[in-house]
């Protein structure tokens, strides 16, 4: 508990300094599916906070409206859908929580036929699994890769918001052995040894651009094997030996535990990964102007630093998505 008190005091202590003019730019197998009902406030209003740190205001009218928010399989995602679930519950939305719904295929279709009303979901992820977007035409810029992105969802009637500051890249990682061993610093390095290491990923890295396929078709890397693995134990199977080359993000708490080197993406084969809650148009429409306040208040403080804390409170002090949820939001104003 110890190391984790020093750990946060050092994540608000960044938080502080970038705080002035923040503004958002641009697995396991447990299943969570619950219901929340709206608190009943007295005092209706149709501003939930009014600014990034402000705390999040009950509007009783929102409680005629449910919500049902989703997730994908992994801590992040998990934690996200927490997030976003106890903020429009404080605003007053009754709601309902389809955590770890599966990988993206699974998680959009999910919110296209109606079962729930919306997902955090990330701009790179889209671009390249949704949209179909070369690599050699990605953009570069977190800004226009939400606008891209925002606008192809519109034409399927889906509102993406806007996007959190942080961005969470898949970055392909070795330990400090095998990059010392083969002298490895950018992927590209991976083509003159690939053939004699394995590489674990997600199931679905197989199909996924920015995963084995774009390694393959960016890079022309053939690796020794493939290993899909879950989500949650990419880390563990690098550091245990197990896996030579792992695909891990930059917001796992474990790549600065263990000293893993993220090998530079010196092709661009990975877009922005900024992370935007997909909502559908029809839902958006009937929640009114609090969900939108409410999502981007508590947006503009998840930067890298509070992320990779967040991830680190589930994966390493063991606490639950909805406790980390909960204290972020505490932590930060938005709810008493």
């Amino acid at each position: 508990m110890k190391q984790r008190h020093l750990r946060l005091l050092l994540v608000l202590a960044l938080v502080a300094l970038a705080a002035v003019g923040l503004t958002a730019c641009g697995s396991d197998d447990s299943k969570s599916d619950s219901t929340s009902t709206a608190d009943g406030a007295s005092t209706e209003t149709t501003t939930t906070a009014s600014d990034a740190g402000g705390a999040i205001v009950s509007n009783a009218a929102n409680g005629k409206v449910t919500l049902t928010i989703g997730s994908k399989n992994f801590t992040e995602q998990k934690v996200l859908g927490e997030i976003y679930a106890q903020a429009l519950q404080a605003a007053g939305y009754t709601v309902k929580k389809q955590l770890n719904l599966g990988d993206e295929q699974t998680a959009l279709k999910t919110l296209k036929q109606g079962d729930i009303d919306a997902y955090p979901e990330y701009t790179g992820t889209a671009l390249l699994s949704f949209f179909g977007v070369k690599t050699d035409a990605l953009p570069h810029d977190p800004a226009a890769a939400y606008d891209e992105v925002k606008a192809d969802f519109a034409k399927q009637d889906l509102v993406a918001l806007p996007p959190t500051p942080f961005t969470s890249s898949n970055e392909v990682a070795v330990t400090q052995a095998t990059a010392a061993k083969y002298g490895l610093k950018n992927i590209s390095d991976l083509a003159k040894v690939a053939d004699q290491l394995t590489l674990y990923g997600s199931p679905e890295c197989r199909q996924r651009l920015d995963c084995l396929l774009g390694l393959q078709k960016t890079y022309g890397l053939k690796f020794k094997k493939f290993v899909p693995v879950d989500l949650s134990q990419r880390s563990k199977v690098l550091s245990g030996g197990q896996a030579d080359v792992s695909i891990v993000f930059t917001t796992d708490p474990q790549n600065k535990r263990d000293k893993f080197v993220l090998l530079k993406d010196d092709k661009g084969m990975f877009p922005p990964y900024n992370s935007t809650l997909v909502v559908r148009k029809a839902s958006f429409d009937k929640a009114g102007p609090d969900l939108a306040t409410t999502i981007e208040a508590v947006n503009a403080k998840l930067d890298a630093a509070v992320v990779q804390e967040l991830n680190a409170r589930i994966d390493l002090d063991k606490e639950t998505p909805e406790q980390a949820a909960g204290e972020y939001l505490k932590q930060f104003g938005f709810v008493k």
